[in-house]
């Protein structure tokens, strides 16, 4: 198993990107219900998630962006449920996100190893504040107005996992919203289909360190694809130093620390190495995570994922 998935994850890693389609996000192993929702109710715990990135400083325009999501196992985990919620803005454009995520899942043995399938089922509200933009013909009948369309969407996704590993392949957004304006037709686009394929491993290099690489494809109809790779070293199960490289686009470091397998705090740093980079002065994000667990569920082995 460990061959493969190190083969799988090699695979991934080879692919190209030119573009970024969806809102970015760096840290996507800790967030990893933002684009799966079968991964509701796998961390043995009710589990919340908030995190916020600052793309492109200093760039007029750049994108924020901010993610919450909840989850919790139902039934011995049979069950999964959650929802996720996003707020992004990029220039004169916002996006706003409300998802409920269901799970259910199956163990392939005695070693915590489980297959789930998920969907979810939310709304995006976008938007569009023309009022303060510069124009050149004052007559453009979209000058000085506020513009939104709000339109219901559907995720699928499968999540395989165990304590030390996952493989995930998702969609989060299956429909494409019928165009009846012209201004709705910005929603098709923002709402063109992503297909999501991640990978990850922890491997035990002695009693103190382990490696953990992981990858996150995104793939959209007519563009590039995007590839995402990270590879992060953990010391005695606290502390995760790491570095990232989003392909022809950026590279970056990272930093998670985990207090008593219950918080865990991160912050990541990515510059660009493409044409942007002499016009802003990279790109800042960080994520809290906090797991319940019942009193009287005992704490058996750290999860990774």
């Amino acid at each position: 198993m460990k061959k493969v998935l190190a083969i799988i994850l090699v695979l991934l890693c080879t692919s190209t990107v030119q573009a970024q389609q969806d809102e970015q996000l760096s840290l996507y192993m800790y967030n990893k219900l933002y684009f799966n929702p079968a991964y509701a109710g796998s961390r043995d715990a009710i589990s919340a998630v908030a995190s916020g990135r600052f793309q492109w400083v200093d760039f007029k325009g750049a994108p924020t962006t901010q993610w919450f999501s909840l989850h919790t196992p139902l039934m011995q985990k049979s069950l999964g449920l959650g929802t996720h919620l996003v707020n992004d803005r990029i220039g004169n454009r916002s996006r706003t996100s409300a998802y409920v995520d269901l799970s259910g899942s199956i163990a392939l043995d005695d070693d915590n190893q489980r297959l789930s399938v998920g969907v979810s089922g939310g709304i995006d509200v976008i938007g569009y504040d023309f009022s303060q933009v510069n124009v050149i013909d004052p007559s453009d009948p979209y000058f000085g107005s506020v513009q939104s369309v709000t339109k219901a969407n559907v995720g699928a996704g499968i999540y395989y996992y165990g304590d030390k590993h996952y493989v995930s392949f998702s969609v989060p957004r299956i429909l494409r919203p019928q165009v009846t304006a012209s201004f709705d037709s910005i929603a098709r686009v923002l709402n063109a289909q992503h297909y999501f394929l991640a990978g990850g491993y922890v491997f035990d290099l002695n009693s103190v360190f382990k490696l953990q690489p992981s990858t996150l494809v995104k793939f959209t109809p007519g563009a590039p694809i995007t590839v995402d790779a990270n590879i992060s070293l953990l010391m005695y199960d606290v502390l995760w130093t790491g570095i990232m490289y989003r392909f022809h686009e950026s590279i970056g470091v990272n930093v998670v620390y985990n207090i008593k397998n219950t918080v865990s705090l991160g912050y990541v740093y990515d510059f660009p190495i493409n044409g942007l980079r002499t016009y802003q002065n990279g790109s800042h994000e960080i994520f809290l995570r906090y797991d319940i667990r019942p009193k009287n569920r005992p704490f058996t082995s750290p999860r990774y994922f």
